[in-house]
């Protein structure tokens, strides 16, 4: 017979369960896999499996009981870890969905939305398009496998204990968002740039006819331009995916350091 007293049963446990916490938290908020289209169970399976797989290579886990009040914040430490690591994936997508809704509106489809069955809000069909795109390239590319590695990773950086994200950490997520902006204008400039030069065109043809309806004429025009160019510019989207994939990857390293 094994003789473990409670206090060491307790301690075996919160060594398995604080990884675990961080891993889920992941999980949940990582695009793809945190959507509502996969259901919950799924997602707390595949965090048990990967925390199961992971457990013997992860360094050696810090020694209080699991009910101690150091336990609820090592506990804490963990999420926040892990959901920032899936948060940073959140703002890499939504690039692509910004730079969609910065052309969109621009070429006058920004009143055309749709539901997104995944996160449950309305967006403009052509961010949505491009957020099917992207998504399959990131599957297509792995970029799921590499952000697992990252979270791997993250146990070796920042070990399970009392240390948890820096101040430089947290304060590079809240300028992620200027990042995110930033690249869906570079994105979407092209495009933007091309359609302000027909509405300045018809601009001038307003001007030189007044009497010709230019809504009538420019509109449609405008919308027609705007897809031909959204379908010409196609070509350079896989090299735009890798540039923003490439500084994306050095972000999430970076905020592990």
């Amino acid at each position: 017979m094994f003789d473990i007293s409670i206090l060491q049963l307790e301690t075996m446990v919160a060594g398995f369960l604080w990884p675990l916490f961080r891993i889920a938290s992941f999980y949940m908020a990582i695009p793809l896999i945190g959507t509502r289209l996969v259901p919950v169970r799924a997602r707390m399976g595949l965090a048990l499996l990967t925390t199961i797989v992971v457990y013997p290579l992860l360094p050696e886990m810090p020694d209080f009981p699991g009910l101690s009040g150091q336990s609820f914040m090592i506990v804490g430490k963990q999420i926040l870890v892990g959901s920032a690591l899936g948060f940073i994936v959140h703002v890499f997508l939504q690039i692509f969905v910004l730079g969609g809704q910065i052309i969109a509106t621009q070429m006058g489809l920004g009143f055309a939305s749709m539901t997104d069955p995944a996160n449950g809000v309305s967006v403009v069909v052509l961010s949505q398009f491009y957020l099917q795109l992207v998504s399959l390239l990131f599957l297509a590319m792995n970029g799921h496998l590499v952000m697992i590695e990252v979270l791997v990773e993250s146990f070796r950086l920042i070990p399970v204990g009392f240390e948890g994200l820096s101040q430089d950490a947290m304060l590079n997520i809240a300028k992620s968002g200027g990042w995110m902006f930033a690249g869906a204008l570079l994105m979407a400039l092209p495009a933007v740039t091309a359609l302000l030069i027909i509405n300045f065109s018809f601009g001038i043809i307003t001007k030189a006819a007044p009497q010709l309806n230019i809504f009538a004429v420019g509109f449609p025009f405008t919308m027609l331009m705007g897809i031909l160019i959204t379908w010409l510019s196609l070509n350079g989207f896989l090299g735009q995916y890798q540039r923003f994939s490439e500084s994306f990857l050095m972000f999430a390293r970076q905020l592990l350091q």
